[in-house]
């Protein structure tokens, strides 16, 4: 049985695919513990997990001005001696790190105690912790067509974005059913991410009576903190009832990315990797002051790909006519469908699973 340790916490974009491998980790045998942050999105999410071992760790994001960086350097030294003291007291035979700001400090331990680590990124802009970890990592696993410079291939592996198992496309209406949706007309889904978007949920304000006009609904994950759940109500051109309905946070992820007939979405890597699943098509707004411009990169990855069509922040003002036109094109949504189709090719859990498996086995057989 391998002992690991997945650090996947800070945003729903670390901790899912955590949760993900570690699920397939544990369904073969092995023993993993999952350590997170302390902020409210990962103690929402894991509260659906309660066969999974969580543990919550210190850490603070590395970014602000001078005295906010000066705090994150101070964080980043309680967490290099927190990391030590947890390396020696789990003694795990391996870490998977899946970004974030918590994972640079157990690398840097893992790499004091030379303790072999694995690196998961997840964008298609490799960030801060890739960068500087990169060349400590044993293996490190990359989206398709990215590139670390001096790292060999013998360590690299494009094994894509683990999915919870539990995110799974369903039936259009069974989905509705269990959102409690009546609308049987056209449904728009628009997700901020793991932390919300104001800049979303206000855009669904002001152009909710436009799109009711149209006869489309909405259904809004506006983010823990960035609104309270709500319902709004407007009429059709032909007087018919249409709602937008406002929720804080779901675990019900599954259900409404199926329940969508187009999804607006933020650009995370987990939120395209859902899309992907649920084969979701959607118009990707990329949060603009994501780190590196990672979330422009995953965007334009996926336009490129045939799977959907991103719109800036700053081009908000013609995403009324951009749903519009989509949402009632059959025929282009179906060939985005296909498109979404072809790119869930694999299952990128069961492939890293096994994958640290052998590095873990041909460790002690060395």
């Amino acid at each position: 049985m391998m002992n690991m340790l997945i650090v996947c916490g800070g945003t729903g974009g670390h901790l899912s695919p955590g949760i993900a491998v570690a699920e397939e980790l544990c369904r073969k045998g092995h023993r993993c513990r999952l350590l997170i942050s302390q902020k409210q999105v990962d103690s929402a999410l894991v509260q659906k997990y309660p066969h999974l071992e969580f543990i919550k760790v210190p850490g603070r994001a590395f970014s602000g001005g001078l005295f906010a960086r000066m705090r994150s350097l101070f964080a980043l030294m309680q967490s290099f001696l927190y990391a030590r003291k947890l390396l020696k007291t789990s003694q795990p035979d391996i870490v998977l790190l899946f970004g974030g700001f918590l994972s640079l400090g157990l690398g840097l331990a893992a790499r004091w105690t030379r303790l072999p680590f694995a690196l998961h990124e997840a964008n298609s802009v490799p960030g801060k912790t890739s960068r500087l970890l990169k060349k400590m990592a044993s293996r490190i696993y990359l989206p398709e067509g990215v590139r670390l410079p001096q790292v060999g291939l013998d360590r690299i592996r494009y094994h894509g974005y683990p999915v919870r198992a539990d995110i799974q496309p369903l039936n259009k209406l069974e989905a509705r059913r269990r959102l409690g949706i009546d609308e049987s007309g056209k449904l728009l889904v628009i997700i901020g991410g793991s932390q919300g978007a104001m800049a979303l949920n206000n855009w669904v304000c002001e152009h909710f009576e436009a799109l009711a006009q149209h006869g489309v609904a909405v259904y809004c994950v506006s983010g823990l903190g960035k609104s309270d759940p709500q319902l709004m109500h407007a009429a059709d051109a032909s007087g018919r009832e249409v709602c937008a309905k406002f929720v804080p946070f779901t675990e019900q992820m599954e259900a409404v990315m199926s329940a969508a007939d187009l999804v607006v979405s933020r650009a995370g890597a987990g939120s395209v990797a859902e899309l992907i699943r649920c084969c979701k098509p959607a118009i990707l707004v990329p949060y603009p002051y994501a780190a590196d411009g990672h979330q422009q990169g995953n965007a334009a990855m996926h336009q490129q790909r045939g799977a959907g069509v991103m719109v800036e922040e700053t081009a908000l003002a013609t995403l009324l006519d951009e749903v519009l036109a989509l949402i009632h094109n059959d025929w282009l949504l179906n060939t985005f469908r296909k498109n979404l189709l072809a790119l869930d090719r694999f299952d990128s859990s069961q492939m890293i699973a096994d994958d640290l498996v052998q590095l873990t086995q041909s460790r002690y057989e060395s």
